[in-house]
């Protein structure tokens, strides 16, 4: 089975930096190989609905960004580790949420993988 598995989440205050981890690994249901066409991160406040906050396609690196994190956050990848990262810089109360790594895998029309989630919480 395919896993997400994110780390690096924590309590920090307003200003302060943080970076989150994902890797990929398993294998589909069928028992092959997964290959994903984009990895991205959500997030979900309490009360509050699930929110895109960043992406990258696999193949040529392009990013995304949802508008209330563009010019402080910054996702990347490396291809050799099956792992993305998201850079959070200049960190704010409402960035407070669960945040989770996902994965499109070949062939899927959405993200068809997701992680169990890492809890970044902003204190001002």
């Amino acid at each position: 089975q395919v896993q997400l598995v994110e780390s690096g989440g924590g309590l920090v205050q307003a200003g302060d930096s943080l970076r989150l981890s994902c890797t990929a690994s398993g294998r589909t249901a069928s028992g092959r190989p997964n290959f994903n066409v984009a990895m991205g991160w959500f997030r979900q406040a309490p009360g509050k609905e699930r929110e895109f906050v960043a992406s990258v396609r696999w193949a040529n690196g392009d990013t995304y960004y949802g508008d209330s994190v563009k010019g402080r956050f910054t996702i990347s990848r490396d291809n050799a580790k099956n792992t993305i990262y998201l850079q959070m810089n200049s960190l704010k109360p409402e960035d407070t949420a669960v945040y989770y790594c996902a994965a499109q895998s070949v062939g899927a029309t959405q993200y068809n993988y997701w992680g169990q989630g890492t809890q970044v919480t902003v204190s001002s």
